[in-house]
């Protein structure tokens, strides 16, 4: 049974035998570097890379669900792209607008 499913995959039309495989694995790497990008401190992330990480991965999860041969792990990446991006975006939008700023101290 396991044979015939991992037979089943290998001969997949986006399976691992083809881009169409190995491109969307790769990009797996953009959503683990932004996941990793959690931690950094919201004044270091960047409008315009998470804009693009996050349209991106909508406007491709859509894509996917319309090709043939339908790629899931095409859109799975995107979908997590989308959500990685979209936090990302929350927590800039969060910290730059809606954050109570310290009051400075004046040196006297």
């Amino acid at each position: 049974m396991a044979t015939s499913k991992l037979q089943a995959l290998w001969n997949h039309p986006a399976g691992p035998k083809t881009i169409h495989f190995w491109a969307p694995t790769f990009k797996w790497g953009i959503s683990i570097a932004n996941i990793a990008d959690f931690s950094k401190p919201p004044e270091n992330l960047s409008y315009p890379q998470q804009i693009a990480v996050a349209c991106t991965g909508v406007v491709w999860s859509r894509y996917s669900t319309v090709i043939t041969p339908k790629n899931w792990n095409l859109f799975s990446v995107n979908i997590a792209m989308a959500g990685t991006g979209l936090y990302q975006l929350s927590r800039k939008i969060r910290h730059d607008y809606f954050s109570e700023a310290e009051p400075a101290v004046a040196e006297q």
